[in-house]
């Protein structure tokens, strides 16, 4: 059975809850970020307590790139953050193959180290069969 990490902005965190919806559908092991809610609630935290849940959310999303298969990166209109930049590079040093659903990326640098563009969850599913 092959695993899919899906990398990406909290900003799209609805369309990844979906497109990993659909790829569980299909039988796919689908390791997701945790995109947390509560932009109040982070606000009243001190920096240091921001730090620890920062370390704790980044060895966390590492852990599962280090467990799947093939990352995948959910950047919609070729956005991706700086977490996303770092879990890309993580990914490279580990020799995963890395798919995007966008070919646009104004950062060269982060644009040649993707294997192909997939535009659909059915794509992704195809690839890993």
């Amino acid at each position: 059975m092959k695993s899919v990490v899906i990398c990406g902005s909290r900003r799209f965190k609805s369309k990844i809850r979906s497109f990993a919806r659909k790829l569980k559908e299909n039988n796919i092991v689908v390791y997701e970020p945790y995109l947390h809610e509560g932009r109040d609630e982070w606000d009243k935290f001190s920096q240091q307590y921001k730090q620890f849940i920062a370390l704790g959310l980044t060895h966390d999303h590492f852990y599962k790139i280090r467990m799947a298969d093939v990352v995948f990166v959910y950047n919609k209109d070729g956005y991706s953050g700086f977490s996303t930049t770092l879990e890309i590079g993580y990914a490279v040093a580990l020799g995963k193959p890395i798919y995007v659903l966008s070919e646009r990326d104004e950062e060269l640098c982060r644009k040649v180290l993707f294997r192909g563009v997939l535009k659909t969850s059915k794509e992704l599913v195809e690839k890993l069969r």
